[in-house]
């Protein structure tokens, strides 16, 4: 029944916050990621659950308000794919979930939401949006997730709500992120910026101040190095699809309690010796489709370390203490994937002991093919 579907929406919803923010697809196209799958580690994953709505906002709602041509149930309106110009009037105002994607909408004014102060979620993603008045958000004061990716803005939207959790606005024309734009933002999470054309420079010291992030990508963008000022309390950092050539000394200095790291399909030819031994922490190394000669070293004392990432480059040899540490009981996590596939390697050549610390054999991924 065609009423039925906006129940499966925010079931999704739900199920959405307590995922894994890397993992979500499927789900609005949230992310464009490809390649070999994540870990599911809870305990690395940045997800937040204190944001899921109580129990009663899931009680049928009896209002008669609801926008022509969308549907509403059970607190959510869905307004998607229906040629919008406007955010629609007459939205009850016990609405949680408000979903406008895939419409025309060009601007975001005064009182577009005025009286929706229990909306939980907001979806807009794939309109035509290029202005957003100054005071659009204020009504919102229980607002947690943003999604306002696939628009034309050339800013971050000023005077987000102070509730806010989960920010995506990939896939639009941001090149710049100034200083106190996020101001006052304590709850946010997890905040998805890639696809838009930001450099090194486009980032104004202190940009990120007072956030306590765990979860940051900036993919496809055009970045040429790692950016140092970005929050210190982030477990997942995802650069891929960047511009980025090397990894110096102290890029990674501040970022020692990342558990993901994310670097591939740039253009790294060096890593520095000494730099990796800032992240302690780290559980996944994502360095393939770069232009590498050797495994970088320092991998056998990340004692944590479990994925490493390491397919299509130039590397020509694999040493027998390339990934294993010296001595047993020195590492405390096995590896579960190494991939080196399509690598110039001869492969007959590498001594079995390489990976000793490897939990089996269909850990690695070794021979010049690609998957």
């Amino acid at each position: 029944m065609p009423t039925m579907w906006p129940l499966w929406l925010l079931t999704s919803l739900l199920a959405l916050s307590q995922a894994l923010p890397f993992e979500q697809k499927g789900f609005w196209d949230f992310t464009l990621d490809d390649g070999l799958p994540m870990l599911n580690d809870e305990e690395a994953s940045g997800a937040d659950t204190s944001g899921v709505p109580d129990l009663d906002s899931l009680t049928p709602t009896f209002s008669a308000m609801c926008p022509f041509g969308c549907h509403c149930h059970l607190r959510v309106v869905q307004c998607s794919d229906l040629g919008l110009k406007a955010v629609p009037k007459e939205i009850s105002p016990d609405t949680t979930l408000l979903d406008l994607q895939n419409n025309d909408i060009t601007e975001l004014r005064k009182d577009d939401f005025k009286g929706l102060q229990h909306l939980y979620a907001l979806v807009l993603v794939n309109n035509k949006i290029s202005k957003i008045h100054e005071k659009a958000f204020s009504p919102l004061r229980k607002l947690q997730k943003l999604y306002i990716s696939k628009n034309h803005l050339v800013e971050i939207p000023p005077n987000l709500p102070s509730s806010l959790v989960e920010l995506r606005i990939h896939d639009n024309r941001i090149r710049k992120v100034p200083k106190g734009v996020f101001n006052g933002l304590r709850n946010m999470n997890c905040i998805e910026m890639g696809g838009n054309p930001l450099e090194n420079s486009g980032f104004e010291p202190g940009a990120f101040d007072g956030l306590k992030l765990n979860y940051l990508r900036i993919s496809e963008a055009k970045l040429t190095g790692i950016p140092k000022d970005l929050p210190e309390t982030l477990n997942e950092l995802h650069l891929d699809h960047n511009k980025i050539q090397a990894i110096e000394l102290e890029d990674l200095l501040r970022y020692s309690k990342l558990y993901r790291l994310g670097l591939g399909h740039n253009q790294i030819r060096m890593i520095e010796n000494g730099s990796l031994s800032f992240l302690p922490t780290l559980r996944e190394l994502h360095l393939d489709n770069n232009k590498l000669s050797r495994v970088p070293t320092g991998l056998p004392d990340l004692k944590l370390l479990q994925v490493v990432y390491l397919h299509t480059n130039n590397i020509t040899k694999v040493g027998v203490n390339d990934f294993c540490p010296v001595g047993f009981g020195v590492k405390r996590a096995y590896y579960n994937g190494i991939s080196l596939f399509n690598n110039p390697v001869p492969y007959w050549e590498v001594q079995p002991a390489t990976f000793r610390c490897v939990t089996d054999r269909l850990a690695i991924q070794f021979g010049n093919y690609k998957k």
